[in-house]
Parts: structure tokens; sequence; C-alpha cells
């Protein structure tokens, strides 16, 4: 607690960052009806920027922990905040090149921008768990810290769907423009900068490092459950990204302003952040294994539900309107309410997939978080390849990509996911 009193400054900017993890992140998703709205885009390259994001990953997850196994925390986190504040001021730059002129030029500098943000977000996330961790104390005052970032992540993720929502407003062909998005990009560079000055000044205690042994990685694939771990958290970004962005995307093609779309898109994460509150408390009374396979489950019949609920039954939702300030309400169809709660299963699959792909590793249980991190580029490949089936098939088809995603899940935690060996 001691530790904890004279560092409070450091864990308040580590919850910060752990927010903006998810702010820069999701920016990507509403970002996508503004793509579209330049011309003639298919669905697929409107995601350009997830992909951007999200191959980041695979470039940078265990290069992220070789920096923080030489430079240590702190440095590291400096690392990434001046690679993130790059990436979004080379975003709003896209923004300001005449798109009629250009088109391929704006989209090649976003997509640039997107990919050095991608690569902050790598590095911020392997840094951010382990030092609230550390920051707390360890035990159970760092598993609280951690639970609370996770909090702000997903109210982060919540304020950036309304945020940009309320930018964008009603999306028109040729009018809408990525300079409508600079608002939010300033805040996400701003909070930035008064991360790295305060974090520049925070004195922080740090355990000693050990080098990244990247001969390490046959090792830890060697354990069938790790390497089957990999396979569901690369699939798991799919289900967890996927469901929320073309969420949003149906709600827009129905006629609904993006501004109201962005409030139910919203509510997918405000799902999120209630699902971890609630398995921060259970979670020490039910295994990984019973609560992956219960998410997975409930995932698999809500998104049943909303690709084949009869789009006349529909249901209201709350939203504002942003001219009077007022609330309003918005009907949608009922499937559209059922996918909004597969945030309450997302929420709490990550941890568990970890938690039970590493057991029994022992020594390869560092490279293992590295190799992990990496596999969130599934969210490259899914996000785009979702989009081009929505675009051939329609939107509500291509959640057959999220069903595939958590039948594999449940497949992991009933199966996959018992060590072969110790």
């Amino acid at each position: 607690m001691s530790n904890q009193k004279k560092q409070w400054g450091a864990i308040i900017v580590m919850i910060a960052l752990f927010a903006m993890i998810a702010f820069v992140t999701n920016l990507c998703s509403p970002m996508a009806s503004i793509i579209k709205a330049q011309g003639d885009i298919p669905e697929w390259l409107a995601q350009l920027g997830n992909f951007g994001n999200f191959v980041a990953y695979l470039v940078m997850g265990i290069p992220a922990g070789m920096l923080i196994a030489k430079y240590g925390y702190k440095k590291t986190a400096l690392i990434g905040l001046a690679i993130g504040i790059a990436g979004i001021l080379i975003q709003w730059c896209s923004g300001l090149l005449d798109v009629q002129a250009n088109i391929g030029l704006v989209f090649a500098v976003y997509l640039i921008g997107a990919f050095i943000a991608g690569l902050c977000m790598c590095i911020l996330n392997c840094v951010v768990n382990p030092l609230l961790n550390l920051l707390g104390g360890g035990g159970n005052k760092g598993n609280q810290l951690i639970q609370l970032g996770g909090t702000f992540n997903s109210a982060a993720a919540v304020a950036v769907y309304i945020l940009m929502g309320a930018l964008i407003g009603e999306v028109v062909k040729g009018k809408t423009a990525i300079s409508d998005a600079t608002p939010a990009l300033m805040i996400a560079i701003a909070i930035f900068v008064v991360a790295f000055i305060v974090i520049l000044f925070t004195k922080i205690e740090e355990p000693e490092q050990a080098p990244v042994d990247t001969s390490l990685i046959k090792g830890a694939m060697g354990y069938r459950h790790f390497a089957l771990g990999t396979l569901a958290i690369f699939l798991y970004m799919g289900v967890e990204v996927g469901t929320p962005t073309y969420l949003m995307s149906y709600l827009t093609e129905a006629g609904i302003s993006a501004s109201q779309a962005g409030l139910v898109a919203a509510m997918y994460w405000l799902m999120m952040g209630v699902g971890r509150l609630t398995g921060a408390s259970i979670g020490g009374k039910i295994s990984s294994r019973t609560m992956l396979a219960t998410v997975s489950t409930a995932t698999l019949i809500l998104v049943l539900i909303g690709m084949f609920a009869p789009a006349t039954t529909t249901v209201n939702v709350p939203g504002i309107d942003w001219n009077t300030m007022s609330v309003i309400w918005t009907e949608v169809p009922a499937g559209c309410f059922a996918l909004v709660l597969v945030g309450l299963c997302t929420s709490v699959m990550w941890g568990s997939i970890f938690n039970l792909a590493v057991e029994g590793l022992g020594k390869y249980t560092a490279i293992a978080s590295g190799i992990f991190m990496t596999m969130v580029f599934g969210g490259a490949i899914l996000i785009p390849l979702q989009g081009a089936i929505a675009g051939a098939a329609g939107v509500m088809s291509s959640y057959w990509i999220i069903v595939a995603g958590a039948a594999y899940i449940l497949f992991y935690a009933l199966v996959g996911s018992k060590p072969a060996k110790k």
C-alpha cells in the first residue's frame, strides 16, 4: 500500500492509457462509415483502419516484450506513446488531403497512420497490464487495479462510439469527410501528450527483467493446449470487434443516423464493462473453463438470434438528439439488441482463454504472452473478411464468421484447453 500511495500519478496514468487503448482502437470502426462516404467504397475496404491497426500486433507483439526486457516498463511506455502520437497525427493529416484529387493517397496515408497507431496499442498493452499489477503491489490489490483499468477501457470504447456518432451525424456521400473526426483525434493526442509528460517525471520502481529468448517459441508451441489457445485468441478478435463493427454498418444501411447507430453500438461496449465487473467478482469461484464454455455458448445463441430474428420485430433503445441535447428513442430490430448483449460474453473471453492456454507452461509463460499479443492480428484478417461477405451477401450473412469463431472457442473450452502434457 505504501508503494501504491507513492505512485498514484503513475497508477492514474496507466488507467488512462488503458482507456486510451480502447479509444484509439475503436476509432477505426466508426471511421469506416466516413471512409464509405468518400465514394463507391466496398465494405471490406472501408475497414482498412482495423486492418492497419491489428496487423501491427503481428509485427510488434514479441518485439514489445524485448523492449520491456531491455529498457523497462517506463521507457517502453514512453516509446509507445511517442509512436502513438505520430500515428494519430498521420491519420489527421489524411483528412487534410483532397479526396477528389487523389483518393488513393488519402487511403494510403490513413492506413499508415492506423498501422503506426497499432504499434503503439500493442506496446501499451504489453506495458499496462503487468505495470498496474506491479503498482498495486501484486496479488488482490494488483488485480483490482487491472480490473479497474479494464472498466475504464470499456467506458472509453463506449465514449468513442458516442463521440464519433455525434461528430459524423448523418452519413452523406461526398460530404462526410475524415476531417470530421478531428476533435476525437485531437483528444487522443492531448491525453497521450499529458501521459508522456507525467510518466517522464514519475519514478517507477521496476522489477529486474529477464531477456526474452525467441528460441523458446518452439517449446511453447509444443504444448497442444497452448497452440490451440493461440488460434482461439486469433478467432476471438473477430468475435469481439466484428460484432459491434458491422452492427453499426447494418443500422446505418437501414436508414438510422450514424449518431443513433453509434449509440446502439456503444451499448455493446457498455455490456463488456458490466461483464468485466461481474467476471471479476465471480472469477474466484468459477473455473475459467466453465466460464468460457458458458459465454461461448451464449454467444452462439445470441448471434443466431441476431441473424434470424425478423426485422419487423423491433425494440426501442435510448439515444440523444445532439441538436436539442434531449433523450430520444430509436426503433431498431430486436436482433440487433441480441448482438449488443454479446458484449456481456466477450468481456471475459480473453482472460479465460489466456489462463487456460498458459497453464503448466513454466519457463515458456513469458514468451507465450508475446505470442498471444501477436495473435491480436486476427482482427486484421477477420474484420475485412467479414466485410467482404457483408458486401457480397449482406451484413447479417457476414455474422457466420462470428458463429464460426464462437463455435471454435466453445470447442477449446470443452476439449482443446485440456493439457496433453505437464
